[in-house]
């Protein structure tokens, strides 16, 4: 090997080595670290879920009350004020009964049936959702329900199922009162059927198609006839236990209005918000 000038031996770089220049100290942008946006929760909205999720799983039983704002204030480390937002967010979601007074409290409550309806009617009616979907669910779901019914009922709500029965046909000559009682009808028939969330689903459906019913050109004798008629036929198969009749019954019934529904409808859609929509009543079959 040929040496320097010097005579001191010359430096060999391997070719597999590259000499990359030192990167510390560079300042990083803010698209190099992969960060989403972020948003930390407000202390109110982790207090409530963190007391929602005990509700929920059992662990604080229906009607134990809460520890006073004061005491909950001293054991999460939050002020006052933080702790009443988080307990009335509960109070509106009904997990909790806020009862005033010297011997009131924050009582614990099981969640029941409004909430679930405001937030069923409140997504249909802000996504401005048509009335045929709507319809569309209860077609889907209340013959399953008539055929629990015939198969679960007890006596007392064989007996509610009777008395709306009557009172459908009781009210045929005053038709705010024979909607409202079909609302009824209904809902009696989805209770029957002991399942809490097809009962909770279609008294939530059966409200927002109750808002836009009132159509005199539309309820005719003849809509009202044929509304009594398929009860009874309901009814009938309810009584027996003959859950097939029953399905059937129901699912014709709620088919022509469907039907009904699809045909008064004007091409560009209506939704159900009570104002606006122009709705047939329930009564085809």
């Amino acid at each position: 090997m040929a040496g320097s000038g010097s005579g001191a031996p010359a430096q060999v770089v391997p070719d597999a080595v590259a000499v990359v220049p030192s990167r510390v100290g560079r300042r990083l942008n803010e698209g190099d670290l992969g960060l989403p946006a972020l948003t930390v929760p407000k202390a109110s909205d982790i207090l409530a879920d963190h007391l929602r999720q005990q509700i929920l799983s059992g662990q604080l039983e229906e009607g134990v009350f809460l520890p006073v704002e004061r005491d909950l204030a001293a054991t999460s480390g939050l002020s006052r004020g933080t702790v009443r937002e988080a307990l009335r967010i509960l109070e509106i979601e009904g997990l909790v009964d806020i009862r005033p007074g010297r011997s009131g409290g924050t009582a614990v409550r099981r969640p029941g049936l409004q909430p679930f309806e405001r937030s069923i009617q409140g997504f249909v009616l802000g996504r401005r959702i048509r009335l045929p979907s709507v319809v569309e669910v209860r077609e889907a779901v209340e013959p399953f329900a008539a055929g629990l019914a015939a198969e679960r009922r007890t006596e007392e709500e064989l007996a509610a199922i009777e008395e709306a029965t009557v009172a459908v046909e009781s009210n045929v000559d005053d038709l705010d009162r024979f909607l409202d009682e079909n609302v009824i009808w209904h809902v009696s028939v989805a209770k029957a059927s002991h399942n809490e969330l097809i009962f909770a689903l279609m008294s939530s459906l059966s409200t927002l198609i109750r808002q836009g019913t009132d159509i005199p050109d539309f309820n005719r004798e003849e809509t009202k006839r044929l509304t009594v008629k398929a009860h009874r036929r309901v009814l009938r198969a309810v009584t027996e236990g003959k859950r097939d009749e029953a399905f059937t019954a129901m699912s014709r019934h709620v088919h022509g209005f469907h039907v009904a529904v699809a045909g008064r409808l004007p091409e560009e859609g209506v939704v159900v918000d009570g104002a606006e929509g122009v709705l047939p009543a329930d009564g085809t079959d």
